[in-house]
């Protein structure tokens, strides 16, 4: 690992972070504990320090010229836990004040807790100039069409994905796609849209800065934990009354999110592809030995229609043997409306199901600047992306 460069590239991303917040930081010391495995990930946030899981492979080499897909997941890793020493160790909802740490404590909040946290952790690498916009805008793609692709977000509320944590989320089935959303990710593109919307409506004069620069003063300085509609009013205070009833709107409904209409105003635009051409049966899966299993059976796919189920293990299609490797192979020489049979074992029971493929949807998210637009559009884009 170049340790050197690991900590010359962190060391522009948390003075961005305290620069946003005001200094100085609210504490003397941070340690960054990095436990690096063949393949892990993950990170648990502390007052002055944060646990990390890391694969070898996403650390910085000597000599390596570039920033990896793997290093910039780090990097955003690490960008993720430290905001955290503001928002959530010290800015806190009033459901944590005090931390009852024998029981489960429920918010309706995790969506501004750890989404806002998700929207900013990639945006303070490239105001810190570790990673460029184009990289940028393709990581706010990926969210996006995280997002999109499960048809939960029409089910479940971003508010309600908070408070059902501890029963929902931190256990997830089969079919959790089909039934809830992330406040992560969700949460991260409602902290998009806030910032877009303060921003355009001001023009430039208030963001989501402010907000948080807010929550710093009232709430994480004094200790008093922010109420489970405090985010609302705090946004119709900056933003104006409407401003509160449409974060509100965002926040405790199921309509999909204005994404397209808001970076428009910023000069970016968002358009939707089909991330293959190859037809699909509306399922992921996992192998199991040498042969495919249905990991998720997506709502409104093929398998679905035609009867399969998770945890089905795919055998066969049209009388040829399948494996983990060859399904998306045999898929690739079909056409979309095209009939397959398909067999499967569901516990011992060897069935048979005939699917009718459909063509991939134009659920990917593409991110790119509109630099024709006009100039104070380009403006607020800058002060957006620059900080």
């Amino acid at each position: 690992c170049d340790l050197a460069r690991l900590a010359a590239d962190l060391k522009p991303v948390c003075e961005a972070q305290i620069r946003l917040f005001g200094e100085p930081a609210p504490m003397d010391r941070y340690v960054f504990l990095v436990m690096a495995v063949g393949d892990g990930y993950g990170g648990l946030e502390h007052r002055a320090s944060t646990a990390l899981l890391c694969s070898r492979a996403d650390l910085p080499y000597p000599g390596m010229e570039t920033v990896s897909e793997g290093y910039r997941q780090f990097l955003g890793l690490c960008s993720h836990e430290y905001f955290h020493t503001w928002n959530v160790k010290r800015i806190k909802p009033a459901a944590f004040v005090p931390y009852r740490l024998a029981v489960e404590n429920y918010t309706r909040l995790l969506w501004a807790f750890e989404g806002f946290t998700s929207y900013y952790d990639d945006l303070m690498l490239v105001r810190s100039g570790r990673i460029t916009v184009t990289d940028y805008l393709g990581l706010l793609g990926k969210t996006i069409t995280q997002v999109h692709k499960g048809s939960g977000r029409r089910k479940q509320s971003v508010a309600e994905s908070s408070f059902e944590a501890w029963t929902k989320y931190y256990r997830q089935d089969e079919n959790s796609p089909n039934a809830i959303v992330s406040y992560y990710t969700k949460g991260a593109l409602v902290g998009l849209l806030l910032d877009l919307r303060l921003r355009s409506g001001s023009g430039g004069a208030v963001s989501l800065d402010d907000l948080m620069r807010t929550l710093w003063q009232r709430h994480g300085l004094t200790g008093q934990g922010v109420a489970e509609d405090g985010l609302y009013a705090l946004a119709a205070e900056l933003g104006g009354p409407g401003v509160g009833d449409w974060l509100k709107e965002l926040v405790e409904g199921t309509d999909e999110l204005p994404l397209a209409e808001l970076l428009a105003g910023v000069g970016v635009k968002l358009a939707w592809e089909a991330a293959s051409s190859t037809p699909g049966l509306g399922v992921r899966t996992s192998a199991e030995g040498d042969f495919p299993r249905l990991a998720n059976v997506y709502d409104g796919g093929p398998a679905q229609a035609a009867g399969l189920s998770a945890g089905d293990v795919l055998v066969a299609l049209d009388g040829l043997r399948l494996t983990a490797a060859s399904l998306d192979r045999l898929l690739a020489r079909r056409r979309s409306g095209d009939r397959v049979s398909l067999h499967a074992f569901r516990r011992d029971e060897l069935m048979c199901f005939e699917v009718e493929l459909a063509g991939a949807l134009p659920d990917t998210a593409r991110l790119t600047l509109e630099d024709d637009a006009e100039a104070a559009r380009l403006s607020v884009r800058k002060a957006w992306l620059e900080g």
